[in-house]
């Protein structure tokens, strides 16, 4: 696997407006560097112990995206340094979030996840569910969260046409509330369907395997 090429290549393709982040998790701390002599500097793990392990043995200017399904009760660990955490699915975990992060003297940016996929094994709220979740009173009370934007994550199948349908319910949604709330990222794609995210309007991907490989 070459990285640098593979990084090279995915960055050629997208807009420039559109952050990448580079899915490391189960990767060695030799490929995550390989990748940060590239030039990535965002790199997004789905395990709270993994996570914490490589940023303390890796660069500080690294930003660590917590990109997968976060449990309250390890919060703690990442609080101190992550830059932000992308599945908030309730308001248990991002009470959790502030909390932390107000003990680290820290605001940590966070995206509400949205269900679209028809798998039961994803998570995440549904578009009513979101919007009454910005409109929850104790949120104003929240001041070391920021909620930047929507993550969602569509099927996995071939079928570009359930795909396209998924991610234009999250952008639709994105775009009702993106005034309102300030919202400035909405997480969607990854590397089998993020040339169909960005279509549909996504400002950041998470990409692992066509820049890493296979996953061990």
């Amino acid at each position: 696997m070459n990285i640098a090429r593979n990084i090279a290549q995915i960055k050629s393709e997208i807009p420039s407006t559109v952050e990448l982040v580079a899915v490391s998790k189960t990767k060695p701390n030799e490929d995550l560097m390989e990748a940060y002599h590239a030039g990535q500097r965002i790199f997004g793990e789905n395990k709270i112990q993994e996570m914490t392990d490589k940023w303390e043995a890796l660069p500080k200017d690294i930003e660590w995206h917590m990109v997968g399904h976060v449990q309250t009760n390890k919060v703690k660990y990442m609080a101190p340094y992550v830059s932000m955490v992308h599945a908030v699915h309730k308001m248990k975990l991002l009470k959790e979030i502030n909390k932390r992060a107000k003990q680290e003297g820290r605001v940590i940016d966070c995206l509400l996840q949205m269900k679209i996929a028809e798998e039961d094994s994803k998570y995440g709220m549904s578009s009513q569910e979101i919007t009454d979740f910005l409109a929850d009173e104790r949120l104003k009370n929240y001041t070391h969260v920021n909620i930047r934007g929507l993550m969602g994550m569509a099927t996995f199948t071939d079928d570009k046409e359930q795909i396209r349908r998924e991610f234009s319910q999250l952008q639709n949604l994105y775009r009702e509330l993106k005034t309102k709330h300030n919202f400035d990222v909405l997480s969607m794609g990854m590397t089998g369907d993020y040339q169909i995210a960005i279509e549909h309007g996504s400002t950041m991907i998470r990409i692992g395997s066509k820049i890493f490989g296979a996953r061990d």
